[in-house]
């Protein structure tokens, strides 16, 4: 009867969590179908804006790893870090000749989102650019 009761339990939990998408083109665990990611435009060239990202995790957390993406869209440059023990990607990419993206992903370590430190991190990566 208890192991009846506790695969009812479990089950839902197993179909619940499953892969998702980063920013940096790689794969997580993680509950799919929710909001994890903000972005923010500048009018900045990609190194400034990805040297602030850079900056920003540094700041915070733990820096990973640092990488050029090469797609059908062009060149990006991602950062991948931890802040308060959640899973970071930042990806920064130009949209035209003057101004550039950056979006910033944050998850848990049990695959949620955490949306206040995503928008955190993007306001910070604002804050930063202003000051240089």
């Amino acid at each position: 009867m208890k192991l009846k009761l506790w695969s009812a339990l479990l089950l839902p939990a197993i179909l619940a969590v499953g892969c998702v998408k980063t920013v940096s083109d790689t794969k997580t665990g993680g509950v799919p179908f929710v909001k994890d990611k903000v972005e923010g435009r500048y009018e900045r060239t990609v190194q400034e804006v990805f040297d602030a990202a850079v900056y920003v995790i540094k700041f915070n957390g733990t820096l990973q790893n640092e990488a050029t993406l090469y797609d059908k869209s062009g060149t990006a440059r991602s950062v991948e870090g931890r802040v308060n023990k959640r899973h970071i990607w930042i990806r920064v990419e130009a949209v035209d000749a003057k101004v550039t993206s950056v979006v910033v992903q944050a998850r848990t370590s049990a695959g949620g989102t955490d949306m206040k430190l995503a928008y955190e991190l993007e306001k910070q990566i604002a804050v930063q650019l202003v000051n240089k």
